[in-house]
């Protein structure tokens, strides 16, 4: 049995990037018996496994509209009370070891100093999937909690026993850091890029309605992403803006989580678009039904990110064979490659209104694109686990 930490996700309904891909993993471990998520309980104060409400988190489909971990009182006083009497569940299987412990989340340092338990436990490995650290990179983009914990975050995983990258860039910014620590001893690390889930219409499908949707509404341009700081909202938006000066004709659709710490003006942008008539809507986090809606409406995609640990947005419209307009770097650059993409060297507005306006004045090139990207293939939850 293989454990995976599952402590934040089990405790939140967000549907950001590491909580979709720790949701993933633990499904496909336990859909045939090879693992199981546990969680830290801090009020218990030891490890366990998922209760009945923590299951119905990990498998929630409407999205959540906070990050934050939330403990019903009655779990808090639940956890209090078998701490005290010494009581309670444990670890699935209990009786025999775990063969391993998988930790796909962004570890707090509360669960660091309880890891080594899951580890004297444990007959085999403990690694870790790592995301990113872009809170080292662009720190202003960050909330300062965050920008704090990286450097530690990134000692604490060379004390483990195997890191999987979710990219080469990744990856080399991890070495890289090492390397500048100074440390000799550090574990294996690989590059294992995610999976993803495989839609349920085929792209070819979709695919062929878009022209005659087009003819008859205009291009719907999707952004899906949290709307924060890297992931450069202000500049999409003051693209589209210009481009509905100059009379182009289409609507822009934002879906995601709004975090105003880092993207206050980007949201006051919002509302003044909408307020001044222009076709673009936010529709805040939404579920997979309605994502899956989103896509099949939208002629192109765009993902403006400044920089990426994965970009799965991205592999999920070249999945679904729709275009998308992103950075040609670093790990977006990775996906780029394989085509369906527009790629951009630089993200500013300028840049991003001439890239959307070449391809909204240019039915042929966005025909390429979309049968460029119709023809990608990427690898599923169960390949990847």
């Amino acid at each position: 049995m293989i454990l995976v930490d599952i402590s934040h996700t089990s405790h939140t309904r967000a549907r950001t990037g590491i909580q979709r891909v720790a949701r993933s993993l633990v499904r496909e471990l336990e859909a045939d018996g090879r693992g199981a998520g546990v969680t830290w309980d801090p009020h218990a104060r030891h490890w366990r496994g998922l209760e009945k409400w923590e299951k119905e988190n990990l498998g929630a489909q409407a999205a959540g509209d906070s990050r934050g971990a939330r403990w019903p009182l009655e779990a808090q006083v639940r956890g209090k009370w078998r701490r005290l009497s010494k009581g309670g569940p444990g670890l699935p299987e209990a009786g025999t070891s775990p063969a391993g412990v998988i930790l796909p989340e962004l570890f707090s340092p509360a669960v660091s100093e309880v890891l080594i338990q899951l580890k004297e436990r444990c007959e085999g490995p403990v690694i870790a999937l790592f995301h990113d650290a872009i809170a080292l990179k662009r720190p202003a983009l960050f909330p300062r909690k965050t920008v704090a914990r990286f450097p530690t975050y990134l000692q604490e995983l060379a004390l483990l026993d195997g890191v999987a990258a979710v990219s080469e860039d990744s990856r080399r910014t991890l070495e890289e850091y090492w390397d500048w620590l100074g440390l000799r001893q550090r574990p294996a690390l690989v590059t294992l890029p995610l999976g993803i889930d495989q839609p349920a219409k085929g792209p070819e499908n979709e695919a062929a309605k878009s022209d005659a949707k087009t003819e008859a509404r205009g291009p719907e341009i999707l952004c899906l992403c949290t709307i924060e700081g890297r992931k450069n909202h202000l500049a999409l938006l003051e693209a589209c803006e210009a481009l509905w000066r100059l009379g182009h004709r289409f609507s822009l659709h934002l879906a995601g989580m709004a975090r105003p710490e880092s993207a206050a003006t980007a949201i006051r942008r919002i509302e003044e678009l909408k307020a001044a008539g222009r076709p673009l809507r936010h529709s805040g986090p939404i579920d997979e039904a309605t994502l899956e809606q989103a896509y099949a409406k939208c002629d192109l995609t765009i993902y403006p990110s400044l920089e990426e640990g994965y970009g799965l947005p991205v592999v999920e419209s070249l999945i679904r064979g729709k275009p998308c307009v992103c950075s040609g770097a670093g790990a977006l650059g990775e996906i780029s490659k394989g085509g369906g993409c527009l790629t951009l060297g630089e993200l500013d507005a300028g840049n991003i209104a001439a890239a959307l306006g070449h391809l909204l004045s240019n039915q042929a090139l966005l025909g390429q694109l979309r049968r460029e990207a119709a023809a990608r293939r990427f690898k599923d939850w169960s390949e990847y686990s």
